[in-house]
């Protein structure tokens, strides 16, 4: 039997990484990560206005150098053996598009327009457009938000594009359609970028443009004229259908096979979100809690259709038939800040050393902070009486969406630390976790185990350890730190026909688990109470705020 390969290609917020992969063992054998250039300079960005802009050439120039870079040192014989590229992107990540599929900030004109590049995941100004959106289709003689969790986020894709529209005609009069992150980049391989024929991404408009067979499609020409009338006729120019990632979006094209060295024939997949294929990576099961820990986190569930299909679970990021795994309904939830809430406080932390004393003691302090925090922090004793802070420092994205919430802290006082200020922050983002546990438990999903993969989880025990003490459930860590990429490289494993079904790829392709986390009985006890100090510290703030 031939050996084969594919690449799986993950852009994450900062970076964008490839892998290839032997599709018989799993087995890495090249791999690359490319820093966005323009990202990393604070580029058509305002953190203050929770604005975050990413250039599509910052996602090319990635494709090329992260990929060529992956294929250094790959032997010949390999590199004529890779058979399909898929990729993951963060999402949702919209962009305007002219008539070709080309985004906007590509044209001469708007190459320095803000609106004109993807929006990112973490943008937040359309808060007031995803409000009108929940009021409407509360309103609505259908619920077209009843399979998104019944709440509409100002991180999705129709909060993002009406406020585009309402607040730059110049772009309004451009744009001729609208593309996910996921799926452009997927069709630039392919050499056709045509939005109108181009294959959309079923997790993408699912979980985040309300897209539902039930619906036909996409919400109503009426209630998006009823919404606001600059959006009349766009949905005619969106799509109908959507696809699995473990389908073909088409082959490579002749460019993009010679610039990286591949066979002409190799199978460009269909994209999808980095967690939802970070879950495949991980090998989820039905009634796994896969948890994406990130800049953000992610968590992921499974079940058959037919078990819990019947379900509307309220607060979540949507229920899609085949997002992540096909002929499973496919769950998310997740924290809008996570490793962002440990980098903003090493930030007001080193901020001040980098104006007093300069960058270079800036930096080594800031590649030792958080170690030194997390290692004094685990030594502290854990006490009802403790401090407890919201993880909201980024808003609420689950359960029960409200990006325009903000973090608080309770019982301070003048001796209160960094290290106890750090302990509080960790222990916020495993309360915040813990509520969206306990929302799928409520709503009649069960968790069978939770696993965690992400920078986070391989690199902090401390917070690992906070967490399985917060939740009072064992915590298995995926041993690949790169398993978006690995999911997907398998589901390219499956539109190049290597494999028929996904669990196929995953039982071959797998990294298995390097590391578990037991819940400390006596800890757990502890975290009950300060749990429901977080709780009503949480109903004061949003009642108050």
């Amino acid at each position: 039997m031939k050996t084969t390969y594919t690449i799986g290609v993950d852009y994450g917020t900062d970076s964008v990484r490839a892998l290839v992969v032997n599709t018989q063992t799993g087995e890495n054998v090249g791999t690359a990560v490319h820093y966005y250039k323009r990202w990393k300079q604070g580029l058509y960005c305002n953190p203050s206005t929770s604005q975050f802009r990413q250039h599509p050439f910052d996602y090319l120039e990635g494709l090329e150098s992260a990929i060529t870079g992956a294929l250094e040192g790959v032997s010949a014989e390999t590199k004529e053996n890779i058979v399909g590229i898929s990729i993951d992107t963060t999402g949702s990540t919209p962009v305007a598009v002219d008539e070709n599929g080309t985004p906007l900030a590509m044209l001469p004109e708007f190459a320095e327009n803000p609106n004109g590049m993807f929006i990112l995941w973490k943008d937040h100004t359309a808060n007031a457009e995803a409000e009108e959106i929940n009021r409407l289709a509360r309103s609505w003689s259908v619920d077209f938000t009843k399979y998104v969790g019944g709440i509409y986020s100002s991180e999705w894709y129709w909060a993002k594009i009406l406020r585009t529209l309402r607040v730059d005609k110049s772009i309004r009069e451009k744009a001729f359609s609208w593309v996910e992150h996921c799926d452009w980049i997927s069709a630039v391989l392919t050499g056709d970028t045509n939005p109108l024929t181009m294959k959309r991404s079923r997790c993408a408009a699912g979980h985040k443009a309300m897209w539902h067979e039930e619906f036909e499609g996409l919400p109503s020409e009426d209630f998006f004229t009823k919404l606001d009338p600059l959006l009349a006729g766009l949905r005619d120019r969106l799509f109908r259908n959507t696809y699995t990632s473990d389908e073909s979006m088409g082959k490579i094209s002749i460019e993009w096979a010679t610039k990286l060295g591949l066979s002409k024939n190799v199978t460009i997949g269909v994209g999808a979100f980095d967690c939802h294929m970070g879950a495949v990576g991980a090998e989820i099961e039905p009634y796994d809690f896969v948890r994406v820990m990130g800049t953000s986190t992610c968590d992921m569930l499974i079940a058959p259709t037919e078990e819990i299909g019947h379900l509307l679970i309220k607060g979540i990021c949507g229920q899609v038939d085949g997002s992540i795994i096909p002929n499973m309904l496919g769950m998310e939830a997740g924290q809008s800040a996570y490793g962002d809430y440990y980098a903003w406080f090493q930030s007001v932390i080193t901020e001040p050393v980098r104006e007093l004393l300069g960058e270079k003691a800036a930096e080594e302090l800031s590649q030792k902070l958080i170690p030194y925090l997390s290692e004094k922090a685990s030594l502290l004793p854990i006490s009802e009486n403790d401090p407890v802070a919201t993880d909201w420092i980024n808003g609420r994205r689950t359960p029960d969406a409200n990006h325009e919430l903000k973090a608080a802290f309770m019982g301070l006082n003048l001796g209160t630390d960094a290290i106890k200020i750090f302990k509080m922050i960790v222990e916020a983002t495993a309360f915040g976790s813990k509520a969206i546990v306990d929302r799928f438990i409520d709503e009649g999903v069960p968790i069978k185990q939770v696993i965690a993969i992400g920078g986070v989880a391989k690199k902090s025990p401390f917070v690992m350890q906070t967490l399985s003490d917060v939740l009072n459930m064992p915590i298995k860590v995926a041993s690949s730190d790169q398993a978006c990429a690995l999911g997907a490289a398998m589901n390219a494993s499956v539109a190049a026909g290597v494999y028929s079904n996904l669990q196929d790829a995953q039982k071959a392709m797998g990294s298995g688990f390097d590391a578990r986390y037991e819940p400390r009985a006596g800890n757990v006890e502890v975290y009950q109470k300060l749990y429901g100090k977080y709780q009503n510290l949480g109903k004061y703030t949003e009642k108050n705020a």
